[in-house]
């Protein structure tokens, strides 16, 4: 039944009669209502209530327009339980359980509510536009909410520019290999926005970042106006000044058609520096957002300030973002030196913004059918933000137990023996490891998607997996979407149009051995990854492995392809042009080799590994990492925030490449230069200098990768094993050795945070803001941590740091893991932090359960378990178990022992156990320790005040 507003009817005819719009129309429909207003961007208004705290709003600029299905969503709307009815003058109101939304028929505005009637969230700007993609219709859209709000934000995947609060930044949603555009937002004020959309899309900002001269007056060294002067050095010696209009070497084909002809072939280019100079000039005042897009070396000065020095791998660029104040007419001096060889460089810009637009939650989209977004009110936590953020997109799986242990990988073991090698030394010295990992290119070079074996160097995989097994580990292997044409698998593929062939008839060839063609298949269909699942099966499913790693999932067919061109190579799909579905590759290609492996192993609990990602993906039993990053101290730093924002945007299971995945040369030196031969000369090696410098930062590296969601070395060149890069009886190899023993010790604690993340949609890697949303102090630190509810981890990320500030968050006091030091929340101290130390802080209150060193994480399943008790303040923590690699859990086959500590009475009870499975131990022995201040919890593991029998039944234990 469609409805007139009656309420105000004689309003809207007084309206009428003056020559002025009349308000529009809404209709209740089985899940929420739909509104055609009467202005405003869209011509209709669909809103659908999702559950008791989450609305849907879709808008449309055709009445009645069919949208494709979501690929992010899995949940359905639900009917009852709301209601619909006009409210004031002239808008409507959806009200469910915990959430309402507001309506105007006039422009088609919307406004969200809590369940107390209290606005959290108001449209504030709309944008509808036509696009064309491949001669169809489409749309560029924008929607923006809560101008000049100072609600913090976080999320929106990981990002590697070291940013936490995102308010007031400008974040770019495309996937890259260092890059997971994940669009999903939450607030301190627990709220959030899932931006339902495949294409690239923004945060912040909508207008996309340019080259200088778009808005910027350049002026060169000499007083020309135009452009900036380029000089370009060999060995040295000046060998070309020029006015070049922009920095503008971006991507491959801007070298090839910019770069000099003088120098000769710039991928030849040897002892090569290129400067450039110039003053830049704008008629805005304000604080300008700018990028410097790089690899190589590059070292940027403002006004003869360093902005930054960086380094990134020639073929992996992106961008580091800076800030500049700018003076209307004031000219600024930009200097920039750049070490080309083979990498990329450029300078982007955009004006400023509004002031309150730019302090605003605002997303947009190059390409789309319909505005689309779900808002969800968290009411009092982040974390019941993120449990509706995974009732739309999918509950996260358990991940196997033996995935949180240490994982020992390298780019990459060339044979079976060199892996095998690896894992019989580790239990030789009584070193922790539960993974093994064999990188790509174990296939024949001209192989690529063949799925088989070199036999020269892999003789007998199927023997390397039962040997590995033999020692009580886990082996996990490296599979792409990528397939040279020469192979069955390709042709199989393509032959059904299951294949992007486009790069393939373009004669782009790859960087193995002569270069090959090659393209990625085509995983948006059902019958393609049904294909892709097929053809693995017989030669790597059922060797018995245990973890997949899939590689290179955004996908990058093509390396620094401008993305008009690259868009042309990632589709077509069923969906249309790539550009429609630049982001989800991730989603749907792990999505059906998932769906493959649940049904070959219905019992079995899987793990996947992917470089990229997207919302939802964490419903494929899928762990993400942060690519390949470089192996540098601001790159280091950059994990921190990049990590916890992932989490934050519903991710739970991330890891990086403890090390950093590639290094300078000035790394690759001695013993650990490379774990490749023939790969280092002893010409290009670097110093003894760069050598402790390495060395200091994989261990502080490592260090962090102990306190991560997945603890996980891994990284290209430099050798990553404990006994390959540090020296023996070092503090380096102590250290290390250290670490692998407190993540072993720490599992109790760490599994039964990881079963929270399955069975209350809980988080791991938690910024400061989730635990502590009153503290205003923590809403923009990047560089600190809650590991768990009750580790506070601050790792190290400068050269020779010794010590480093640490903010303890005020609500909670905190103990210094080492000493025993107690501080108050609400303070910041410098944290001593010794080379072979990372600060680590526990909360006071907290019921820290700790067992035994082991080789494997259930080598011991009935050792005694101590709980460290931290004496201060009233805690509690649930201890989970079940058998760690079935899905029985699923069933409801897994235990639960509830631990309570009351200050005031010094009694510690011991719940009784809740639930059983199969194979669980039903007596142990609980030892407790009660730490008061200066005491440490490192010293001895195994001291205890007090133990206890337990046999599942409830005791309570005295201080």
């Amino acid at each position: 039944m469609q409805i007139k507003a009656i309420a105000y009817a004689a309003s809207c005819l007084a309206v009428m009669m003056s020559g002025q719009s009349l308000a529009g129309t809404f209709e209740k429909i089985p899940a929420g209502v739909v509104v055609k207003p009467d202005g405003g961007a869209a011509r209709e208004v669909r809103l659908e209530v999702m559950g008791d705290n989450i609305i849907h709003v879709v808008k449309l600029d055709q009445a009645g327009k069919a949208l494709t299905p979501s690929l992010m969503t899995v949940a359905a709307p639900v009917s009852g339980n709301f209601s619909v009815a006009a409210s004031g003058k002239d808008q409507v109101t959806l009200k469910a359980k915990k959430i309402s939304a507001a309506v105007s028929l006039a422009t088609g505005e919307v406004k969200f509510f809590n369940a107390a009637g209290k606005a959290f969230l108001s449209q504030a700007s709309e944008s509808i536009a036509p696009v064309d993609v491949d001669g169809k219709p489409f749309l560029a859209v924008k929607q923006g909410f809560n101008h000049g709000t100072k609600d913090a934000y976080y999320g929106l995947g990981q990002h590697q520019n070291g940013q936490m609060n995102l308010n007031g930044e400008d974040v770019l949603l495309m996937q890259h290999n260092m890059v997971i555009a994940v669009p999903f937002i939450v607030s301190d004020k627990n709220y959030g926005v899932l931006w339902d959309n495949n294409a690239i899309s923004r945060f912040g900002d909508a207008k996309p970042y340019g080259f200088l001269s778009r808005d910027l007056k350049l002026v060169d060294d000499e007083g020309k106006p135009g452009g900036l002067t380029a000089r370009y050095y060999v060995d040295g010696k000046l060998v070309l000044t020029r006015q070049e209009k922009d920095i503008a070497y971006q991507y491959l084909k801007d070298v090839a058609e910019n770069w000099p002809k003088e120098l000769g072939d710039p991928k030849k280019a040897n002892g090569v520096k290129v400067v450039w100079d110039a003053t830049l000039t704008s008629d805005k005042t304000g604080v300008h957002k700018m990028q410097l897009y790089a690899s190589d070396y590059a070292k940027l000065d403002i006004d003869g300030k360093q902005v930054m020095d960086v380094w990134r791998q020639g073929w992996n660029p992106w961008y580091h973002n800076f800030e500049q104040k700018f003076e209307a007419g004031k000219p600024v001096k930009l200097h920039l030196e750049w070490k080309p060889s083979g990498g990329m460089v450029a300078m982007t810009h955009n004006d400023p913004l509004p002031a309150p637009e730019r302090h605003s939650l605002t997303f947009s989209s190059e390409v789309a059918e319909s505005i689309n977004y779900y808002v969800i009110n968290g009411e009092t936590s982040i974390d019941k933000v993120i449990a509706g953020y995974r009732h739309l997109t999918g509950e996260a799986p358990m991940m196997p137990k033996w995935a949180y242990g240490f994982w020992q990988s390298r780019q990459r073991y060339e044979t079976q023996e060199q892996l095998l090698g690896v894992l019989r030394e580790y239990r030789k010295q009584g070193w922790p490891v539960d993974n093994m990992v064999q990188d790509w290119f174990y296939w024949p070079e001209n192989g690529w998607g063949s799925h088989d074996f070199d036999k020269a160097r892999f003789p007998d995989p199927k023997g390397m997996v039962d040997e590995v097994h033999k020692n009580n580990a886990r082996i996990m292997i490296s599979i792409w979407g990528k397939f040279y044409d020469n192979t069955a698998n390709y042709k199989e593929l393509a032959s059904k149009g299951y294949m992007w062939t486009k790069n393939v008839a373009n004669g782009d060839l790859d960087w193995v051995g002569p270069g090959y063609k090659n393209s990625h298949y085509d995983p948006y269909t059902k019958g393609a990854r049904e294909m892709y699942f097929k053809q693995m099966k017989p030669k790597l499913v059922d060797l018995g492995f245990d973890a997949w790693w899939m590689d290179n999932t955004e996908p990058d067919v093509l390396s620094n392809t401008r993305p008009a061109d690259f868009k042309k190579l990632i589709g077509p799909t069923v969906y249309g042009g790539g550009e429609i579905t630049f982001n989800p590759y991730s989603l749907v290609h792990t999505g059906g080799f998932y769906d493959g492996l649940k049904q070959e192993q219905p019992e079995k609990r899987q793990f996947i590994l992917s470089r990229s990602g997207f919302a939802g993906i964490q419903r494929n039993a899928t762990a993400l990492w942060s690519g390949d990053v470089a192996s540098r101290w601001n790159n280091l730093y950059d994990q921190i925030s990049a990590g916890v924002s992932l989490s934050m945007s519903g991710i739970p299971n991330w890891t990086h490449d403890i090390g950093g995945y590639a290094q300078e040369v000035r790394f690759q030196v001695g013993d650990v230069g490379s774990a490749q031969e023939n790969r280092v000369t002893a010409a290009n090696q670097g110093s003894a200098e760069d050598l402790k410098e390495w060395r200091e930062l994989n261990l502080r590296w490592f260090q962090f990768g102990a306190l991560s969601p997945l603890f996980r070395s891994h990284g290209e060149v430099v050798k990553r094993e404990i006994h390959l890069i540090s020296p023996e009886g070092s503090p380096m190899r102590e250290s290390m050795v250290w670490y692998d023993k407190l993540r072993y010790r720490l599992m109790p604690y760490i599994y039964s945070t990881a079963a929270t993340t399955h069975h209350e949609a809980g988080t791991m890697m938690r910024g400061l803001v989730m635990d502590f949303p009153n503290d205003e102090a923590v809403k923009n630190i990047a560089d600190q941590y809650l590991f768990g509810h009750d580790l506070l981890v601050a790792p190290v990320y400068v050269y020779g740091a010794r010590e480093r500030d640490v903010y303890m968050p005020k609500g909670a006091d905190w103990y210094d893991f080492y000493t025993g030091e107690l501080h108050k929340g609400g303070s910041k101290a410098a944290i001593k932090a010794p080379e072979t130390r990372m600060p680590l802080l526990v909360k006071a209150g907290a019921i820290l359960p700790v067992g035994p060193v082991t080789q494997y994480v259930d080598e011991k399943p009935d050792a005694a378990i101590t709980l460290n008790v931290y004496t201060g303040a009233d805690g509690k923590f649930s201890l989970y178990e079940d058998d760690g690699v079935s899905n029985a859990y699923l069933r409801g086959e897994f235990s639960r022992i509830p631990l309570s500590y009351n200050d005031k009475t010094g009694v510690v009870s011991i719940g009784a156990r809740v639930g059983q499975y199969k194979g669980m131990v039903a007596k142990r022995e609980f030892k407790l320790r009660f730490i008061k201040a200066g005491m440490s919890s490192a010293d001895n593991f195994e001291a205890s005040d007090k133990s206890v029998s337990y046999d599942g039944k409830a005791i309570t234990v005295k201080r």
